[in-house]
């Protein structure tokens, strides 16, 4: 039970500190959130290609796969994986190991579109 709580608590910290550098990027900069993404994703990527961004998912696991950071970090994984089958692996290697969560993403985005009307925000 304490194991249980220490992971989940490891995971909201580190999570939350991801969400935190974000929202305070959005806060205190011109730096638009398309940006941000951006950043992140490939900050994941950048760290795991150094191997440094798989201590910090073991430390946390899903607050430091959940982010969009994470996602990086997993296309990183998957080319550095396929890259032991050639040049060819290392492209596909990336787009096979997240290809469940951008699956999922689509799947999920169609069936909100159908229930759900978009409204634009207000100022």
């Amino acid at each position: 039970m304490q194991e249980m709580l220490l992971m989940y608590l490891k995971a909201f910290v580190v999570g939350g500190a991801i969400c935190t550098i974000a929202q305070l990027l959005i806060n205190y900069t011109k730096i638009t959130s398309g940006k941000i993404l951006v950043y992140f994703m490939l900050s994941g990527l950048v760290l795991q290609a150094f191997g440094l961004y798989q201590y910090l998912v073991d430390f946390a696991g899903a607050g430091a796969t959940v982010p969009i950071s994470g996602f990086g970090y997993l296309l990183a994984n998957g080319a550095i994986k396929g890259a032991k089958h050639g040049l060819f692996g290392a492209f596909t290697g990336g787009l096979a190991s997240a290809s469940a969560g951008v699956t999922a993403a689509v799947v999920f985005g169609y069936f909100n579109a159908l229930f759900f009307r978009a409204k634009s925000k207000k100022n």
